[in-house]
């Protein structure tokens, strides 16, 4: 039998083995082919119709269509490439509103004394070491309370609700328990009740009154604007010393159930309340 015919049904030879025997392919009489070298992808990145689709907007061919179009931006640049690739922290805008493609958190943490209400790292213990294990979700927090300051805080990453906090006409309020150096004045109480100026610009609360119980050192503000500078600026004006801030309520949030220090993820009921303030 000739070399021919001993390979008969074997297939043409491609190559030779170590032996110097020649290999053939298994199936279909072909050449085995090498596979090409996958080009490496940046793990950071991703597709920007998943992004939006991933965001819920819509699907990843309905996103290709509003890509197409011009309705999606990246960091204020229309694109309108198919298959273009954004990082997760990209300013990604469809129709000009910013979208996030991370599952929506929402964490309430009930802040201890000693530590920034910041997300840099520079500036030592910070509240986003305390809510580290809380999520994956890129959450921030919304407004801030000083270093020394206690209380609730919620940190999210749905930006319709840092909006609606950060709103200067329809913010939502937040609950202050306030300790002073001295005794408030009435008529200093009541002036601030009914709202005054502070180098021309007005300044106004929801509520303020003596906590029922205690001194009149200690004082219930009920404000809707999301820092805590505002509270001590207010206090100074009509010279007072804060010793204390303790924020114990946002909107419907209370600290009922969360000792200092720990947080919560919001119920899905409480996060439809908190929406519809």
């Amino acid at each position: 039998m000739s070399r021919q015919q001993g390979h008969k049904g074997k297939g043409k030879p491609f190559g030779k083995r170590k032996d110097g025997r020649k290999r053939f392919s298994k199936e279909n009489n072909a050449p085995v082919k090498k596979k090409a070298p996958q080009k490496s992808s940046n793990p950071d990145q991703i597709r920007l119709n998943k992004y939006i689709a991933n965001s819920g907007i819509c699907s990843r061919r309905e996103a290709d269509d509003h890509i197409a179009i011009g309705l999606v931006t990246v960091n204020g640049k229309v694109v309108t490439e198919m298959g273009y690739k954004v990082k997760l922290d990209d300013d990604v805008r469809y129709d000009g509103r910013r979208i996030n493609p991370e599952k929506k958190a929402y964490i309430l943490l009930n802040k201890p004394k000693g530590f920034a209400t910041t997300t840099s790292e520079t500036k030592g213990r910070t509240v986003m070491d305390l809510v580290a294990n809380a999520t994956n979700a890129n959450i921030k927090p919304i407004g801030r309370l000083g270093r020394n300051s206690v209380g609730l805080l919620l940190f999210t990453n749905d930006e319709e609700i840092v909006k609606k906090f950060t709103n200067s006409n329809t913010g939502v309020a937040r609950l202050f328990h306030i300790e002073l150096d001295k005794n408030l004045k009435y008529e200093d109480l009541k002036t601030i009740k009914e709202g005054f100026k502070i180098q021309g610009k007005e300044i106004s609360v929801e509520e303020i009154s003596y906590i029922e119980g205690a001194g009149k050192k200690e004082i219930g503000l009920k404000i809707k604007n999301t820092g805590n500078t505002i509270i001590r600026t207010i206090f100074e004006h009509f010279n007072y010393n804060i010793i204390k801030i303790d924020c114990s309520a946002i909107g419907h949030l209370t600290k009922k159930d969360i000792p200092r220090g720990h947080w919560k993820h919001l119920t899905e009921q409480e996060i439809n309340t908190l929406k519809m303030l």
